[in-house]
């Protein structure tokens, strides 16, 4: 804890002085509040009162004061305790995400933040836009925008950090949380705001697909489709994904694509091509398992074939990561990816379209400050 960065509380969350370490420890040892200045009595004041009189043993755990008060209530030391401090946070949420698991989410995280007494605000988004700039705003007052939402508003909120020298927390709120979860994240209310108030600050790389910011993975392909549909679909939580996943792939046809990876050109018929800033996308499939979200590189996943049951049969694996052994999916590794398709794909990203093809997806190191578990 900062020498120089602790607060008093006193009776209730939100009643909260910041003062200094030795400040604190200097008024600790006066023997009685009349020695106190006007200003440091009403500092203390609203941590418990006395009724006016002179102060006993129990005031301070010393003999009585022998010099008359100046009628002010006595405040009450043992209610005091020192607490880290930490960011005042702007809460930026999207209550419909997740179908809805946010805004239950929301009580829980405002009940958690008021205990902390922590300096907090919420603010609901009205779309991504606007999410982007809720977390400009968040910066330029030097708070940490807290996003509370799935990864299409994390996304959106990394981008306004990245811009603006901000600092991002995730509170996961949405269907797949896949940020959170590589992050070592948990859904927890607790533990996620515990991350947010007393975990460290890290760098995290960010992509960009024709020069829109994206957080996690990009793709194409029959993974466009997969996305569309489980936009679009009425499925709660993460079975969307695997809803969309069976749907997309009853009326799929191979597609052509060209690729060019830092200057290297690779042509191939099959499935997807995906552009993975981290391991994870929908709702825990780790389809880049190696893919490191700080190394300054893209993993790019291709999985070729026209067979629709054998690929229903490397799904499973995708859970685990055992998918990239196999013989239709290959992994290269560059900072520059073109891509090109003998038919117009939407590229997504994070849940929701990015651009269209052809794309060109770059990444971008250490662009975003983000509090990650202390022990990360």
């Amino acid at each position: 804890m900062p020498l120089d960065a602790v607060v008093l509380v006193g009776a209730g969350p939100r009643q909260l002085a910041s003062i200094g370490l030795r400040q604190w420890w200097s008024q600790s040892q006066l023997s009685c509040s009349h020695k106190q200045s006007e200003g440091q009595q009403a500092l203390l004041r609203p941590m418990g009162r006395r009724s006016i009189g002179s102060c006993s043993q129990a005031d301070h755990g010393r003999p009585p004061c022998r010099v008359p008060h100046c009628g002010t209530a006595a405040p009450l030391p043992a209610q005091i305790a020192l607490v880290a401090m930490s960011n005042p946070i702007s809460v930026i949420v999207n209550p419909s995400a997740g179908g809805g698991r946010a805004s239950k989410v929301l009580v829980d995280i405002e009940r958690l933040l008021t205990q902390r007494g922590a300096d907090f605000s919420i603010t609901e988004t009205r779309d991504l836009p606007h999410a982007r700039q809720l977390a400009r705003d968040a910066a330029q007052q030097g708070r940490t925008a807290a996003a509370l939402g799935g990864d299409g508003l994390v996304g959106a909120v990394a981008a306004g950090c990245a811009e603006s020298g901000g600092l991002l927390a995730v509170l996961p709120g949405g269907r797949g949380n896949d940020l959170a979860r590589v992050l070592g994240i948990p859904n927890d209310p607790a533990a996620a705001v515990a991350i947010a108030l007393d975990g460290k600050a890290g760098h995290i790389d960010m992509g960009e697909g024709n020069g829109t910011p994206f957080c996690c993975i990009a793709s194409c392909g029959y993974d466009s489709d997969a996305n569309r549909i489980a936009n679009e679909a009425k499925v709660p939580g993460a079975l969307s994904y695997l809803y969309a996943a069976l749907r997309a792939l009853i009326s799929w046809k191979q597609a052509h694509f060209k690729i060019e990876i830092d200057g290297d050109a690779i042509e191939l018929n099959g499935f997807s091509v995906i552009v993975a800033n981290s391991k994870a996308y929908g709702g825990g499939m780790f389809i880049a398992p190696d893919a490191d979200l700080q190394d300054g590189l893209l993993d790019v996943v291709t999985i070729e074939g026209n067979s629709r049951l054998r690929f229903l049969a490397l799904l499973p694996l995708v859970f685990k990561g055992k998918h990239i052994s196999t013989r239709e999916v290959t992994v290269r590794r560059g900072a520059t990816v073109r891509i090109e398709a003998d038919r117009p794909f939407t590229v997504y990203a994070d849940g929701d379209p990015l651009c269209d093809l052809p794309a060109v997806i770059t990444v971008r190191p250490d662009a975003c400050r983000v509090m990650l578990p202390a022990s990360a």
